[in-house]
């Protein structure tokens, strides 16, 4: 949702929140085969977008990235069971898949590395067709905080997703409106930010106060939702809120691309 950011087919949308993210890498390690595939695969398609983005801050072409992507997750994630070795106790899993992706980066120059990467299998189904040519080596903007701000804004997807069937699916579409038009369009389209009067104009409610009490309920759902989404990553609520005040800083200090 963040202005100007080039959604992609590349993925998909992430709606389900049932299964914590430390279970999906205990699956993975396990030597059912049909298990540790599903399990192998929901990871990559989570983290496909931070590893393309952070490529593409590192001045890699279009087609470069995608081929790197591809061939990180095919080649270290998939051929060397990278997911097999993360450790809960030794800190953040995204930290652990980004420090992969450097050393796998440097090697491949290192090899003047000139063949495509695809997967040989039908392991992994990250669909490109369609990815946009993303902008590369924007000043002031690395290619760590470019993999951060990808992996907040899909957690932030997921959420925005989620309110918006709630609201619009149970009967309440003015709420997602009141908070679309203004907390959405100012921060991620550069929309000038309206008035709760003009709200009321724009989307036929009777007073201000009811607006206003519109959009209170929905940003305390946003908050509870973002939680929610967090505490497949983290255990603990000192994890949970320290991941929380941290996902809002990294939307805060701007977009990737």
């Amino acid at each position: 949702m963040s202005k100007g950011r080039n959604d992609t087919t590349m993925g998909g949308r992430q709606r389900a929140f049932q299964t914590t993210h430390w279970t999906e890498i205990q699956r993975a390690k396990t030597h059912d085969e049909e298990r540790r595939q599903a399990s192998v695969n929901s990871l990559m398609q989570r983290y496909w977008k931070p590893v393309y983005w952070c490529l593409r801050r590192k001045g890699c072409s279009n087609d470069e990235a995608k081929d790197l992507t591809q061939g990180f997750f095919c080649e270290v994630v998939l051929g060397r069971e990278l997911i097999q070795q993360a450790d809960e106790a030794k800190g953040r899993f995204r930290t652990f898949l980004l420090t992969a992706l450097n050393r796998y980066v440097t090697s491949v120059y290192r090899k003047e590395n000139a063949r495509k990467r695809r997967p040989a299998t039908g392991l992994v189904s990250l669909e490109t067709k369609g990815l946009p040519d993303m902008p590369a080596g924007e000043a002031g903007v690395s290619p760590e905080h470019a993999f951060h701000y990808a992996w907040a804004t899909n957690i932030l997807d997921q959420v925005l997703a989620q309110i918006q069937d709630e609201y619009c699916g149970s009967g309440r579409p003015t709420h997602w409106e009141v908070f679309r038009r203004k907390i959405l369009l100012p921060i991620f389209h550069g929309a000038e930010e309206p008035s709760l009067s003009e709200i009321c104009e724009k989307c036929g409610i009777a007073s201000e106060k009811q607006a206003s009490n519109m959009l209170i309920t929905i940003k305390r759902r946003f908050a509870v939702l973002i939680r929610r989404v967090l505490r497949q990553y983290f255990g603990s609520d000192a994890q949970v809120d320290e991941e929380f005040a941290e996902l809002l800083e990294i939307l805060a200090t701007g977009r990737a691309a």
